[in-house]
């Protein structure tokens, strides 16, 4: 594909050399241009100049409220994770400045060589229980690295709010679930199990955390693992990434966790279909090998983050049902996503009874 085949009010490539060339990065044609999957939400953009590869990030065409802010913390999160040894993708160069490219913020950062498990499994991966196994561990290693990182250490210590945290969890998402009723045409939450599931939170929210970098969204379809091997190669979509309690990332990764009755399955493609996944204790007792990620952190209360996640993510999804009744997202979305909604706090009661 040619520059000139990219809609110029997503990428300019004209305006993108004269920026690049402002900060001495290789010149020379655009080669190998070509849209990149991933994400629902942001502009992916593969390209190569100068003998060097290159994705370049944005917002999508018709830029939301807080796209540009959004994508101004992702780049300032790479950057700091630069130096350590959590799989990512590494910044090379950002632009806050939202007059360079059509009104949107945009970075430049290192490929990716992987592939995501939702999507696809290479035939050495698919034929080999081994592997996928060790691809499950490795979800938990990859995450007990970025859990081990000291936020302030490497420059995040004013990247959010970590005071009360925990304690102010359950009362925003029933406030964000609460706003839903605002759309035309929803009836309300029908979620059994809502109530019992908050109060269950607040009655047994652990006394003690650790604050670190919170990924915000870490599951199975935002990992990248490498072709040669159960590597995770990357994590990816950090847009929800804070500085809050690292260990409800796990929590995430077990509430999404594939298996042949839960939410997770619908969500966890080629892999997710696997009989050789570990089960969540496993991801649990490997996260914990890493002593540096579970220092002041109470692992012992990780099925209440486990729940946590079940909660949080059940309200999210059911934001896309009201829009789904107001008519502002496909009917068939909002059924799918209310259905994995009610597997979600099917999950989490199982928890708190487990």
């Amino acid at each position: 594909m040619q520059p000139e085949q990219i809609d110029r009010a997503l990428v300019d490539f004209e305006v993108l050399a004269g920026w690049m060339d402002g900060r001495g990065l290789p010149g020379g044609p655009f080669e190998d241009v070509r849209p990149l999957a991933g994400g629902t939400q942001n502009t992916l953009i593969g390209f190569a100049r100068g003998g060097r590869d290159y994705v370049l990030r944005r917002g999508p065409a018709h830029l939301r409220a807080r796209t540009n802010d959004v994508l101004r913390r992702e780049a300032r999160v790479l950057a700091a994770l630069d130096g350590t040894d959590v799989p990512a993708p590494r910044l090379i160069a950002a632009c806050p400045d939202e007059s360079v490219m059509n009104g949107a913020v945009f970075y430049l950062m290192t490929s990716v060589d992987g592939f995501n498990p939702t999507v696809t499994l290479p035939e050495s991966h698919a034929g080999d229980e081994a592997i996928q196994h060790e691809m499950g561990l490795n979800a938990a290693r990859a995450l007990a690295a970025l859990g081990a990182v000291d936020h302030e250490a490497v420059g995040l210590g004013d990247f959010g709010k970590p005071e009360g945290f925990l304690e102010r969890q359950v009362s925003r998402w029933l406030s964000e679930l609460d706003s839903y009723s605002a759309l035309d045409g929803y009836p309300g939450p029908d979620i059994p199990g809502l109530d019992d599931v908050a109060r269950w939170l607040e009655e047994h929210r652990p006394h003690r955390w650790r604050p670190g970098i919170l990924h915000g969204d870490y599951h199975l379809a935002n990992l990248m693992y490498s072709f040669e091997g159960p590597e995770v190669a990357a994590i990816v979509d950090w847009e929800m990434s804070t500085i809050g309690d690292p260990l409800l990332d796990l929590g995430w990764l077990l509430a999404t966790w594939p298996d042949r009755d839960g939410p997770g399955a619908a969500l966890a493609g080629p892999l997710g279909a696997s009989d050789a996944l570990p089960a969540t204790d496993d991801l649990v007792a490997t996260y914990a090998e890493r002593p540096d990620a579970v220092a002041g952190r109470d692992l012992s209360s990780i099925t209440w983050y486990a729940v946590l996640a079940c909660f949080k993510l059940g309200i999210v999804l059911e934001g896309t049902n009201a829009r789904a009744h107001a008519g502002k997202a496909p009917r068939e979305t909002g059924d799918l996503l209310h259905t994995i909604t009610l597997g979600l706090f099917t999950r989490a009661r199982e928890f708190i009874g487990g």
